[in-house]
């Protein structure tokens, strides 16, 4: 099945293809978000698991999907070959830092909140704090396809999705993670269930744009990547694992992280 996914992704422009990519991410998102109809609160034990599993994948598609290839695209030799991947990690770490500091959101815990003050209510902060983990990943998605359609030989429609099937298996919990609280907060499940899917929405915007962005400017690819890369890093480091080991399922939390970092590493290897 995806094979014939990919061959027919092939078979449009890449720019379309990287919309329907992140589109599937979105969807993803909405189908954890709808559990909410089902249940009122999560399964602690399960949530933490299923956010180091988010983690490891977010971690080993940061390396096999973005930076490895940022580096075999980049020219020259020794130091030379990887300053665009380190300069594009740096950048995209420091756009998320930016957004961080300036955009209010609710911290990992969903107690303490981060960025400017302001009196936007608790639900408000709740949504920001997750679309600020899905600018990256819609991002790194997109760059992928736009090396495609701009003819870059390291960049392929079969390693583009594996990226997206990656991002959206770990997209499943970041919809609970929305969803759940909204729904302890006294929001009314369907209200609980649109907040939650609306979080991604910048995924299929930032996906396109990065497609864009890279098929008219071609030589920002190996940065780009690294970008994302870095943006995604900053996330799993500053948000993902620190809510994963909040609770006392540390060890449910290490073994999820490191059930994803191997899913996506194979699937990397085996597909793209």
């Amino acid at each position: 099945m995806i094979q014939s996914i990919i061959d027919y992704l092939e078979t449009i422009n890449p720019i379309l293809a990287a919309g329907y990519a992140t589109i599937f991410t979105w969807g993803v998102t909405a189908l954890g978000a709808a559990l909410v109809f089902f249940f009122k609160k999560e399964n602690k034990y399960v949530m933490d698991g299923m956010l180091g599993f988010t983690g490891g994948v977010m971690f080993a598609a940061s390396i096999w999907s973005l930076i490895i290839p940022a580096i075999s695209m980049s020219g020259g030799e020794g130091f030379v070959k990887v300053m665009p991947t380190i300069a594009g990690i740096f950048m995209g770490a420091g756009f998320l830092y930016l957004l961080d500091k300036l955009l209010p959101h609710f911290h990992a815990n969903f107690k303490q909140t981060e960025g400017i003050k302001t009196h936007w209510q608790r639900t408000t902060l709740l949504i920001l704090a997750i679309t600020l983990h899905n600018i990256p990943e819609g991002l790194a998605v997109g760059v992928l396809f736009g090396g495609v359609a701009a003819g870059i030989p390291e960049a392929s429609i079969a390693g583009a999705v594996t990226l997206a099937i990656g991002i959206g298996l770990q997209n499943f919990p970041e919809g609970i993670a929305v969803s759940m609280p909204l729904r302890r907060m006294g929001v009314g499940r369907f209200k609980s269930f649109f907040y939650g899917q609306l979080s991604a929405i910048v995924e299929p915007i930032f996906g396109v744009l990065g497609a864009f962005a890279v098929l008219f400017f071609t030589p920002i690819l190996p940065y780009a990547l690294a970008f994302a890369a870095g943006a995604m890093l900053y996330v799993v480091v500053e948000e993902v694992i620190p809510e994963a080991q909040q609770n006392e399922n540390t060890d449910v939390s290490t073994i999820g992280f490191l059930v994803g970092f191997v899913i996506m590493m194979a699937m990397d290897v085996v597909l793209g």
